[in-house]
């Protein structure tokens, strides 16, 4: 899959210093990934979820550094595109509010 945009990732990174490793990791992965569908992407990423957000689209949550933090991204298995949407703490997902912007 091709990653859009890591310019968020390496911003997330510098934000969050101590996810940064697990960043880069999770961006290899995605761009090795050659997903069909969520149980695709269950065989790299086991605890990866599809979300309903507040446009009514679907985007898959991933856990990030263990369950520390949460990265959004809205997978596009027909194009083979991956857009980086959000990066937040569990204690910021918890909230829900993040759905309401996407």
């Amino acid at each position: 899959m091709r990653v859009i945009t890591r310019k968020r990732l390496l911003e997330f990174g510098e934000k969050h210093a101590d996810a940064r490793a697990a960043l880069d990791d999770w961006d290899q992965k995605v761009t090795a990934a050659h997903w069909r569908s969520l149980d695709d992407t269950r065989t790299v990423y086991a605890h990866a979820d599809e979300v309903k957000v507040g446009s009514g689209k679907t985007v898959t949550v991933f856990n990030v550094r263990g369950n520390r933090y949460r990265l959004v991204a809205a997978l596009h298995y027909n194009t083979q595109l991956a857009y980086v949407l959000r990066f937040m703490t569990h204690a910021e997902y918890d909230k829900d509010t993040w759905k309401d912007t996407l």
